[in-house]
């Protein structure tokens, strides 16, 4: 079933397109890969599928109802969750408290929110760090927090801003593994990110923007060997 459908979506600021007639769709269990150069307009998208921007013309369905109009918070509390390029954790509170924040869209007393905390960050291996003041987490630390506290919301669908960058080789390989252990658990992922080795050997079908316009969309060997990402994107081929 199509969890996601954008169909003819535009956004302009003045005389600038960011997005211009931009189409995607998503099924239930997928992880979908969106890519393209700084500035093609994937930020703007999931600001827009998200409800942080509105749309000028277009709809976006999800979940088999439209959400264009909508507040980010009535969004979320449809199943659809995100994180953001740059992490902007509760510095003073804990872990563990920061994931609390979350659960909350969820648990109607703290007991529960805690309860469903601790939850998630045992299944990302994070509990460990249950205790420890979120200010004090390193890069790949912020990043697993982020989706921690995305997890909590017991989402259908997680929109994923570049969780790998500022992330060492051996950390993307742990956040590949999170990631298909999302999507294991019965989650929709999309995700944008820079890191191509990454992206063409997670997802499921990828996504590009350029100068925002979609040009293509297929399987990650298709992709890699189109060429017209390859001259507007690549600049040269990229093996999967």
């Amino acid at each position: 079933m199509t969890l996601l459908q954008v169909t003819g979506v535009t956004k302009r600021f003045g005389g600038l397109v960011a997005v211009g007639d931009v189409s995607l769709s998503v099924a239930e269990g997928e992880i979908v890969g969106l890519i393209g150069p700084n500035g093609a307009g994937k930020t703007t998208l999931f600001n827009l599928v998200s409800g942080f921007l509105q749309p000028d013309a277009g709809d976006i369905i999800f979940d088999q109802h439209s959400v264009v109009g909508m507040a980010p918070h009535d969004i979320c509390h449809r199943g659809m969750s995100r994180t953001f390029q740059i992490v902007k954790p509760f510095p003073e509170m804990s872990v563990l408290d920061n994931v609390m924040m979350g659960a909350f869209k969820v648990a109607r007393k703290a007991r529960q929110a805690r309860e469903k905390a601790q939850t998630v960050l045992e299944l990302l291996d994070f509990s460990d760090w249950a205790g420890r003041r979120a200010g004090d987490l390193p890069v790949a630390g912020r990043k697993r927090l982020e989706i921690a506290k995305v997890l909590a919301t017991e989402p259908k669908l997680i929109l994923l801003d570049e969780v790998m960058a500022g992330l060492t080789p051996s950390e993307h390989n742990r956040m590949i593994d999170t990631v298909r252990l999302i999507r294991d658990s019965g989650i929709t992922i999309v995700i944008i990110e820079h890191v191509m080795p990454v992206i063409m050997n997670l997802s499921d079908r990828v996504y590009v923007l350029h100068h925002g316009q979609m040009i293509a969309d297929g399987k990650p060997a298709q992709i890699a060997n189109d060429p017209v990402v390859i001259e507007a994107y690549f600049g040269e081929e990229i093996v999967p």
